[in-house]
């Protein structure tokens, strides 16, 4: 791995102490411009007796109010600036499709940073000049689409920015265009393969996609692998927040895909109990928590993002770079299925089902009550068509055997045939319904 790998090594390699020097002073700039500027952080930090001055480690951080989604949704739309609104050049927000949607705005330098950290990620998973980069992601108010626009111009790729939706013809542009690399939500590079093959196209020998920049979604290693050999491509994972600086641009893998290099020269992350907000230790699981030390527009301070990681104890990996490493996302807190006392994410059981090559990528799961006791049912296609025989004694019961192991109760396994159950065309996929009553 030569020095062309790296965007810029002068942070990427640099020694820890060195960083933590940078860190601390872009935190203590960052503590007081928010303190000065923005009336939401003022009163917080009132309310916690801390002041600016009170910051004198990195450590400190932990002394500063946490940031959640309802706070930005109570703030919406400006209230959360720390600049006027004529220095916003850019808006970006979540779907909103639980109640108003949370926002990211942007600065002309906060467009810059957005574009080199994401340009980090590129080069990160070897994507440069001689590459013709696919967006699939949406170009519009999600931030996922203009984030790798951003980032693959950073690099000098040719871009293809065909945005969300038509599969057909995105295939067809991949074909013409000599695509090399696709920017997508996981799953949808399996929709890809489904279309690719009812158009009678190899994903493989007819295409010259070989490299993947995917995120938006919490994906297992089996999925990350059913990824890369349907396409025989590299799979780069790609994390980020509409609200930190747009997705992807919070951490990435690099060719060793093992753990994600966080952005620390821009973000301070931690890990703490999602219940009791505490410290956790390195590798640990928790929730991910991170303060912005670069963000004009609207820096935030300990956001809570919901999403479970823990914090690799190592600070050295074999790609050089120093960068604090993040597991890859288990789920998130609020995604997290109790069934029958039993807490589990969806991730637990995408792992055990992709594990047999027989058993297709598409799966729903559907909770629900029977005279007051739960009941989980696990769909799932198989890859081929397969006789009922043995659907029912075969893999039927030995993923009901397989399953009891993992979740300590007994799901019921229902096999489908091929493209029985309902795919997600734009978006991420809809794995769980619920469809019991709350409370």
């Amino acid at each position: 791995m030569g020095e062309e790998r790296i965007l810029e090594p002068m942070f990427e390699k640099m020694r820890r102490t060195e960083l933590r020097e940078i860190q601390l002073k872009r935190l203590k700039e960052v503590v007081h411009r928010v303190y000065e500027c923005v009336p939401f952080y003022y009163s917080k930090m009132k309310e916690l007796n801390v002041s600016p001055d009170d910051i004198r480690s990195i450590e400190d951080v932990r002394k500063l109010p946490f940031t959640t989604k309802n706070d930005l949704r109570n703030n919406y739309p400006f209230k959360l600036s720390a600049v006027p609104l004529s220095e916003i050049v850019e808006i970006h927000a979540s779907s909103g499709t639980t109640g108003t949607p949370t926002l990211g705005y942007y600065t002309e330098n906060d467009l810059k940073n957005w574009g080199d950290l994401v340009g980090r990620a590129f080069k990160m998973a070897g994507v440069g000049k001689s590459d013709v980069v696919q967006i699939t992601a949406s170009l519009g108010m999600f931030s996922g689409g203009f984030a790798f626009y951003h980032g693959a111009r950073r690099v000098g790729a040719t871009i293809v920015p065909a945005s969300a939706g038509y599969s057909r013809r995105q295939l067809q542009y991949m074909i013409d265009f000599g695509t090399t690399t696709v920017c997508a939500i996981t799953s949808y590079m399996l929709r890809l393969a489904e279309i690719a093959k009812e158009m009678n196209i190899d994903p493989i020998s007819n295409t010259s996609v070989r490299k993947g920049l995917l995120g938006s979604e919490a994906w297992s290693q089996q999925m990350w692998k059913r990824v890369c050999e349907t396409w025989n491509m590299d799979a780069y994972d790609a994390y980020g927040l509409t609200e930190l600086n747009g997705g992807p641009g919070v951490a990435a893998d690099c060719q060793f895909h093992d753990g994600l290099h966080v952005w620390e020269d821009h973000y301070i992350v931690e890990v703490v109990d999602p219940n009791s907000g505490e410290h956790c230790e390195l590798e640990e699981k928790g929730e991910l928590v991170f303060t912005t030390l670069c963000k004009e527009a609207m820096p935030l301070l300990r956001y809570r993002t919901r999403d479970v990681s823990f914090l690799y104890a190592s600070e050295n990996c074999d790609c050089g770079r120093t960068l604090r490493r993040i597991g890859r996302i288990q789920g998130r807190t609020d995604d997290m299925i109790k069934v029958s006392g039993v807490n589990f994410w969806p991730s637990l059981i995408e792992e055990a089902l992709l594990k047999h090559p027989e058993v297709g990528p598409e799966y729903q799961i559907i909770v629900d009550r029977v005279s007051e006791v739960d009941r989980l049912t696990i769909y799932i296609e198989t890859k081929t068509i397969i006789n009922e025989e043995e659907k029912k004694k075969v893999l039927s019961q030995t993923l009901r055997d397989e399953l009891r192991e993992l979740l300590l109760f007994t799901p019921n396994i229902e096999v489908v045939d091929p493209g029985q159950l309902p795919r997600v065309e734009v978006g991420k996929a809809k794995r769980v319904i619920d469809k019991r009553v709350s409370g």
